[in-house]
């Protein structure tokens, strides 16, 4: 069996289109296809993430997510920055912990988000 070349996560939505501008201004991730019911976009090279109409979807939209998306950056400071300017929901301060400096916080329908960089080294090399 032969190792898969990437992977795409999706979150479901009620309304698909209010929750774009967040992603592709505040976030400001790229489109790569835009499937009308879902649009995927590259975070990074070889990441990729979609969202989904939660209607048309082969998934229904829930009222609350226990799920996580972590966007891996250098300049954890300076995307803290940026959610703070644009006001993002449940923005929490700066963390340092064990591994990684992050923090958290929702996209306009309530799905979690986290922005970490691993401090230390041998650490980030894992996923390098």
């Amino acid at each position: 069996m032969s190792k898969p070349d990437y992977a795409i996560t999706f979150f479901y939505y009620e309304d698909m289109m209010s929750v774009v501008p967040f992603y592709e201004e505040v976030l400001g991730f790229e489109l790569v296809l835009d499937q009308g019911m879902a649009r995927i976009y590259r975070i990074a090279p070889g990441s990729y993430f979609g969202i989904v109409d939660g209607v048309k979807g082969h998934l229904k939209h829930q009222p609350t997510s226990a799920v996580l998306l972590t966007i891996v950056a250098e300049d954890v400071p300076g995307w803290h920055a940026r959610m703070q300017k644009a006001g993002v929901k449940n923005l929490t301060g700066l963390l340092r912990g064990t591994y990684c400096e992050h923090f958290f916080f929702e996209d306009p329908a309530g799905y979690a988000i986290e922005v970490q960089r691993f401090h230390n080294p041998e650490v980030a090399k894992l996923f390098a």
